[in-house]
């Protein structure tokens, strides 16, 4: 968009200064003291099952006391990505540039153990870097990178991870709209019974290794992983992932005047008048078009989880994900279906450890890429 296309926009928000950036720049490395509480403060049974059941996932491992009672864990421990409901900063929750807005598009995480049943969390949080995009989508974006530690209740590290957003201009991004141009002019996708069936045909063959141990020896290089499928988008599917990880935002009267107060950025507001949250594009599909996306769409964090659903599934109770990184490519509006697929790459010994290394893509219905990462698996050998 040209400079003179700029200064004749029509604006509704706030844009990307050069003032807020420097703003920015003097928080790096500076540790964060003032960050929200996060949702959960403790990993007990509800909590980890709220969050499971959240992304779709009845692994009983997470669910189950008395089964998880029978593995080597000899109780319930947390999916990896939990750890999302245990810290906003990791979620999303980004500083400065205030009305412009924030896309979660990634992770890294590296994990050391596991999360036990009533394990207590304590974080560190610090701005790590920013780095400038010139984007089709929004022009000028803003990647801005956060690093968080997380310990338990004896301050042992359970897990390092940085995930980043993408600062866009709204205004921007909804003139533009051109990633999303062919959804837009298209009538809206009804799945008949028919397609229906064919997709939840693949959560009726949903494999979940369990107690079965999958042993280093066994894997090869090249094995793919049985692909799982999230979908078809629902509204209701992604305020399902919101009610176990909390929300960025989402708070009720006087909470949400507090919230809005303290950052009038936050308080956007809606067709009534009433200012509300900017987390609304994921539930408010006249929202979701300000910010250049043709309906209400998934959460970020929700679909990271789903890539570490895939891997825990393949990898059995004795397994441990070591390592995931995963990089977002566009929404995933409501109606769309998603299948995760994966593939061995490598297999080796690492200080004493089996660690296989794993590729993940996952695609929509129209074969368009929306996630792809990369991951590492530690599995027990044979003895």
């Amino acid at each position: 968009m040209s400079t003179d296309e700029l200064d004749g926009l029509e604006r509704q928000f706030t844009g990307i200064t050069e003032r807020g950036l420097e703003d920015l720049r003097a928080r790096i490395g500076v540790r964060i003291e003032d960050s929200l509480e996060p949702w959960c403060y403790e990993a007990t049974r509800d909590n980890i099952r709220h969050y499971a059941h959240g992304i779709g996932d009845d692994n009983p491992l997470w669910c189950d006391p008395a089964y998880a009672a029978g593995t080597a864990h000899k109780g319930i421990i947390a999916p990896p990505s939990f750890l999302f409901a245990c810290d906003r900063i990791i979620s999303g929750y980004v500083g400065g540039l205030p009305g412009v807005h924030a896309m979660w598009a990634g992770a890294d995480f590296n994990w050391h153990k596991h999360i036990r049943r009533n394990d207590e969390l304590r974080t560190e949080a610090w701005l790590k870097e920013l780095i400038p995009h010139e984007t089709r989508f929004s022009g000028m974006a803003i990647q801005q990178v956060y690093h968080v530690n997380f310990y338990n209740q004896d301050g042992d590290l359970l897990c390092e991870a940085d995930s980043w957003c993408f600062r866009t201009d709204r205004d921007i991004a909804r003139e533009r709209g051109t990633k999303y141009d062919a959804v837009k002019a298209a009538q809206p996708k009804v799945y008949s019974d028919a397609e229906l069936v064919e997709f939840y045909r693949n959560y009726a063959h949903e494999q979940v290794r369990g107690k079965t141990p999958r042993y280093f020896e066994d894997v090869k290089v090249g094995d793919k992983i049985p692909a799982i499928v999230k979908g078809p988008m629902t509204v209701t599917g992604f305020i399902a992932y919101a009610q176990g990880w909390g929300g960025l935002y989402i708070r009720a009267n006087k909470l949400n005047w507090q919230q809005i107060h303290k950052h009038p950025g936050l308080g956007i507001k809606n067709r009534f008048g009433i200012p509300d949250c900017p987390e609304r594009v994921h539930w408010e599909s006249e929202f979701a078009a300000t910010v250049g996306a043709p309906e209400a769409y998934d959460y970020g964090p929700e679909r990271f989880s789903w890539m570490t659903h895939h891997l825990t599934n393949w990898m059995g109770d004795d397994g441990f994900l070591r390592q995931a990184k995963a990089q977002i490519r566009r929404h995933n509006p409501v109606g769309d279906v998603l299948y995760i697929h994966g593939e061995v790459t490598g297999k080796r010994q690492e200080n004493g450890e089996n660690i296989i290394d794993i590729a993940q893509r996952a695609e929509n219905q129209d074969g368009e890429l929306s996630i792809f990462g990369t991951a590492q698996v530690r599995l027990p050998g044979k003895k």
